[in-house]
């Protein structure tokens, strides 16, 4: 009998041994493949932001990195507006987001267009409800106007906080400006409640120019946005205050 348990514990200490194997090198043989899955997620979203979701979902895969190629300059700055050495996709928004604001690296990407740069696209990063929440918002040349947005969540209710990722919600940001009269970051705000949805949503908030209707059920995930919104473009106009319109964009 002692025999016999013997066997049957080497037994489970070699199936262990050997499933972990397999495990560590699966994971290895993945890691490097969902890191690019990953990198082409990112590009979609920044794409998306100005070129909208139909545009870009109707590129393959090669026509999205093609045209991120020829479009995108990807630049990092820090809290104070200057323009960093650093690679923008080697700065992780997560891990910068837990840095204190005045030492954090922002990736900031510069959109090409037939007359220099014509869009600006900053990740931004916050808290949702349950979890984290993030995205993208591309401002126009103007450094005021937002020209799009894609947002994403890692734990929000769905049919609620979830509700950040369709193109319902981020329209309702398109056309609204970041700056009031006199130049000053007030960001764009989700209210609480909301007005019928879709169309009704946006006319309901068309002679507001920094605020959206909210989401039924979501307020807290609203909030979450708020806050996101708010930090992040007070934090990149360091940089477009430092922007001189007649060279830089040029």
């Amino acid at each position: 009998m002692q025999r016999s348990n013997s066997y049957i514990l080497t037994f489970v200490f070699v199936l262990t041994v050997v499933c972990g194997t397999l495990l560590s090198l699966a994971y290895e043989a993945l890691k490097d493949k969902q890191a690019a899955n990953v990198a082409f997620e990112k590009r979609k979203f920044i794409l998306t932001t100005f070129m909208g979701p139909e545009a870009v979902g109707a590129l393959t895969n090669e026509a999205v990195n093609a045209k991120y190629d020829e479009m995108v300059k990807p630049v990092v700055i820090n809290a104070g507006g200057e323009e960093t050495a650093d690679v923008a996709d080697n700065i992780n928004v997560a891990k910068q987001y837990k840095v204190d604001s005045a030492d954090r690296l922002l990736p900031l990407y510069l959109i090409k267009g037939a007359e220099g740069y014509e869009y600006f696209v900053m990740p931004v990063f916050g808290k949702g409800l349950w979890d984290d929440v993030w995205g993208y918002v591309a401002l126009e040349k103007d450094m005021n106007t937002i020209k799009g947005v894609v947002f994403d969540h890692k734990g929000e209710t769905p049919g609620l906080g979830a509700r950040i990722t369709t193109p319902e919600i981020q329209s309702r940001y398109v056309g609204k400006q970041i700056k009031d009269e006199a130049g000053n970051v007030v960001s764009v705000t989700m209210n609480k409640g909301e007005n019928g949805g879709g169309d009704k949503s946006i006319a309901a908030f068309q002679d507001k120019p920094h605020n959206v209707d909210g989401m039924s059920g979501a307020t807290l995930t609203g909030n979450g946005l708020n806050t996101m919104m708010d930090t992040y473009l007070k934090a990149y106009n360091n940089y477009f205050k430092k922007l001189n319109s007649a060279t830089a964009l040029n």
